[in-house]
């Protein structure tokens, strides 16, 4: 094994760093901000802690190969299943999905606190029989790194108890998953290198979520995206302990209401009464909480010469989306899971660890960049926004046939969902048949009306 690491932030994207650690250095020290609850409760330190939390059937994937029997411990705690499309309605710019019983993805929905315990759980279990000593250090924060322009040796960290103590951490590796709050580039130009480029793409979306108690259980969730004529949205969805997560969304001048009485005017905005008809038999179980933060961001460090030896960037903290479609838990998953397949081949003291970790976080991260950029750019201005380029605006045109056609279309739809459930790469939506019918078939809108009848049966 390797000697020390450092992971920057506690949160699920660094516990899953140091889920890959295991096995492959001595020992991984995580500094976390925040302290730990001792019961699952929502957090001052998770921003979008209060909020819907999603695994996608490709994120589920990469958690069992990272942390086999995590997605059933899950389960078991309160965690809700739920195939796609047939229980999870979604009414698109292109018209509704039809309801089909595919058997192919499904999603798992759960508060935030349910999402972190359960996964520090395992992790923590896993290290007591791994040989890696994993120490963490609550209430402390990274203020710095150590080393120079070609390589990071550690981090300076900084107590936020009284007395403000610092201490340096010396370590091979530092892996950076403190989220899109990353204070990694200047700590970098600090060192003498310059700061990563930056993509960004910001909608301008703000939404709010609300935690509430139906009459009766509901067996479906319902999704209902923002489209041009009307840059608003909601989804609707359960969690553990009979509870439901109602978050809704707007792009610039259409966002949200965080006053509770307010909501079902803007739920009846939507123009879908399956939905209002239904939020009148719920009970409030807390007040609607904002979120503003949506920019969807990618910090080339994966370009050559982007990061130096000793020094990796994950999840969030490298590239991050817009929150509202629900990528994030997965690419963190995916990302631990790139970063320790590369420390099975040498690990982290092979010449160009550093690199080759960085290209393949990026990897993970390619397919939800893709769909989220390309979601949100019609709706994206100002000096922030990155402008497409050709091949993008390429990429746009041919994605937005692609999404009306799948709404109808089950050979279209079946490779849509391989792709957004990030279960397949985007190569999947140009094989010669999706790429026959999405071009020269007509593109027609998916059905008007809910679909409430489920249409075939899983193969």
């Amino acid at each position: 094994m390797g000697g020390g690491a450092v992971v920057v932030g506690g949160g699920l994207a660094g516990t899953l760093a140091v889920a890959a650690l295991l096995g492959h250095v001595e020992t991984v020290t995580v500094i976390e901000r925040d302290r730990y609850p001792e019961q699952p409760v929502f957090r001052k330190g998770v921003p979008q802690g209060r909020h819907l939390h999603v695994f996608l059937s490709g994120g589920q994937r990469a958690l069992e190969k990272l942390l086999p029997g995590t997605v059933a411990e899950l389960e078991a705690a309160g965690a809700r299943r739920m195939e796609a499309p047939r229980d999870v309605l979604t009414r698109t710019p292109h018209g509704w999905h039809r309801r089909l019983h595919e058997g192919r993805h499904a999603v798992i929905n759960c508060t935030r606190p349910l999402l972190d315990a359960t996964v520090r759980t395992q992790v923590l279990a896993r290290a007591a029989e791994s040989g890696t000593r994993v120490e963490v250090l609550q209430a402390w924060e990274a203020v710095g790194l150590l080393g120079g322009a070609d390589r990071v040796t550690g981090v300076r960290v900084r107590s936020r108890d009284a007395g403000h103590a610092e201490r340096e951490l010396p370590a091979e590796l530092v892996v950076d998953a403190s989220g899109r709050g990353s204070r990694a580039p200047r700590w970098l130009t600090e060192l003498g290198r310059p700061a990563p480029r930056e993509e960004v793409i910001d909608a301008g979306v703000g939404y709010s979520t609300q935690m509430l108690r139906p009459a009766e259980p509901l067996r479906t969730a319902v999704v209902l995206e923002p489209r041009p004529a009307l840059p608003r949205g909601a989804a609707w969805s359960p969690v553990e302990g009979g509870n439901r997560l109602l978050t809704l969304a707007g792009v610039r001048g259409h966002h949200p209401p965080t006053d509770g009485s307010a909501v079902p005017d803007f739920v009846a905005s939507l123009d879908e009464p399956y939905l209002l008809d239904h939020l009148g038999t719920c009970e409030a179980v807390s007040p609607p909480y904002a979120y503003r933060d949506t920019a969807n961001r990618r910090r080339d460090y994966h370009a050559p010469g982007g990061v130096p030896e000793g020094f990796v960037a994950v999840s969030d903290a490298a590239c991050t989306f817009n929150p509202i479609y629900g990528q994030g838990m997965s690419v963190a998953v995916l990302s631990g899971l790139a970063l320790r397949e590369c420390l099975t081949d040498g690990g982290p003291r092979r010449p160009g660890f550093a690199a080759a970790a960085q290209r393949a976080v990026a990897r993970a991260s390619e397919t939800a960049w893709l769909t989220a950029a390309g979601a949100d750019r019609p709706y994206s201005e100002g000096a922030d926004a990155t402008s497409p380029r050709t091949a993008e605006r390429l990429q746009t045109w041919y994605f937005g046939r692609l999404a009306a056609r799948a709404t109808h279309d089950p050979t279209v739809g079946a490779a849509f969902r391989d792709v957004t459930h990030l279960a397949a790469p985007p190569s999947r939506l140009l094989t010669p048949t999706v790429a026959l019918r999405t071009i020269l078939l007509p593109r027609r809108p998916g059905p008007a009306s809910i679909p409430l009848r489920v249409e075939g049966a899983a193969g």
